[in-house]
């Protein structure tokens, strides 16, 4: 076959983005304002209901939908503020999966808590493949400390909720919520905490917009599942913004959602009790800083990507599972495992595709990366795991199962400006080398 040149993850960016962008431009406002909001209320209708097409300017649908969803500059900021309204703070613990990006455990660190990695079980989930924690070695973690679970799904493959809220009400009795220290934040958390009366579960879904799974006998989708969820609207992302990320939670008892969405306000606007938009309103130029916070608003620039990235949402999503199909047909004549995106139960977002050579070494691995990037195929490795990592002590020894998963692992590029004539030429490439490796 001609030799062609396959990039591993470009963004999706057409003409109804790049029109977008102009209006925005055109419009006045660049920064936090009506794009935003609405985005925000797609968003929250999306994850409820998995529908796009959602009227969310009419008066009851800016009613039902507002002060559900924040977007933010990042997943990790996103993560971040989930984290400092749920009250994690110095002295806490926070449980992650040795397995996933730094953002998942860094944003804990910020906040002054103490990280502790989870092992994942041997080869992934049984039925998915996915590198998922190990459930037993997790509910042995729990301590008086532990704070919040951090569940990773990753590749857009949705972590096995039901276990993990199974086994944090079983430690229900550890839990020690934290008082208020009589600041708004610290009051705000500590009706939170006592609400819920356990250990948080938050769900890392940075690659996970639009999956779903069966929970508690009904299909909910990502954001509709655990505590607090942030998504991450990254170039590399199925759905993006360029830069951005948004923050979702459940609704807790006797805390009203407007109150969270304000305080997700707050933290991300340096403390000012006004943005940009109520700012501009006669008279209305006086504000207060409630607390020293920080900066990481979304813009509306970035926002009108995400808007017309929405409108196109479920095509993108059905293109990435045609995809999929034709992998994991040459996956299975060659006998290399893979993620699996659909199960009874399970539905991913298609975000990255896996696989892992039986019998491959580090070393056959990086082999095999080189061999492909011989051909232009650009691939890569979804994750190095944390421990591994100078930052997190640079040592694997204690997560044997991660190492294991890691070591002869690949991730085949997987985007939605992949024509079939690109499909068909990375799996004949991978048919070929994996066979002449494997002589």
């Amino acid at each position: 076959m001609e030799k062609r040149m396959i990039r591993f993850s470009p963004p999706d960016i057409g003409e109804l983005e790049l029109a977008e962008i102009g209006e925005a431009l055109r419009s006045g406002w660049i920064t936090t304002g009506p794009r935003t909001k609405l985005l925000e209320r797609r968003l929250a209708a999306y994850i409820e209901t998995g529908r796009t097409d959602i009227d969310c300017t009419s008066a009851e649908n800016v009613e039902r939908y507002s002060n559900r969803v924040a977007c933010l500059n990042s997943a990790t900021a996103a993560e971040e503020l989930n984290l400092r309204i749920f009250g994690v703070g110095p002295g806490d613990e926070v449980l992650v999966t040795a397995y996933t990006y730094t953002s998942s455990a860094s944003a804990a660190i910020h906040c002054g808590a103490a990280v502790r990695f989870i092992d994942i079980q041997k080869d992934g989930d049984p039925a998915t493949h996915m590198p998922e924690m190990d459930y037993e070695k997790l509910e042995a973690a729990i301590t008086p400390r532990t704070k919040v679970i951090v569940a990773v799904d990753l590749g857009g493959i949705v972590c096995d909720y039901d276990r993990i809220f199974e086994i944090v009400e079983r430690k229900k009795d550890l839990f020690v919520p934290k008082e208020s220290d009589g600041t708004v934040l610290g009051d705000l958390s500590s009706r939170i905490q006592k609400a819920i009366g356990r250990v948080a579960v938050f769900s890392d879904a940075a690659h996970s917009l639009g999956a779903s799974r069966v929970y508690r006998g009904e299909r909910k989708y990502c954001g509709a599942i655990a505590d607090f969820t942030d998504f991450s609207f990254h170039a590399v992302k199925n759905f993006t913004t360029a830069e951005g990320g948004a923050s979702t939670w459940l609704p807790i008892p006797g805390v009203d959602d407007a109150e969270i969405y304000r305080m997700y306000q707050l933290l991300s606007l340096h403390g000012q009790d006004k943005d940009a938009l109520a700012k501009t309103k006669l008279g209305s130029w006086e504000y207060d800083i409630i607390g020293p916070w920080y900066k990481c608003n979304m813009t509306d620039i970035l926002a009108a990507v995400g808007l017309k990235q929405l409108d196109r949402y479920l095509g993108l999503l059905e293109r990435r599972q045609e995809i999929i199909r034709r992998y994991d047909a040459v996956c299975d004549e060659l006998g290399i495992m893979h993620l699996t995106h659909r199960t009874h139960d399970m539905y991913s977002s298609n975000h990255l595709y896996l696989i892992r050579v039986p019998g491959f070494s580090e070393a056959d691995r990086n082999e095999l990366i080189q061999r492909l990037a011989e051909e232009g195929i650009a691939t890569n490795v979804h994750f190095k795991p944390l421990p591994m990592m100078t930052a997190y002590g640079h040592d694997c020894s204690e997560y044997p199962h991660a190492y294991d998963y890691y070591k002869n692992l690949v991730s085949l590029p997987l985007h939605t400006l992949l024509s079939d004539d690109d499909v068909t030429y990375v799996c004949e490439k991978l048919k070929e080398t994996i066979r002449a490796m494997s002589k």
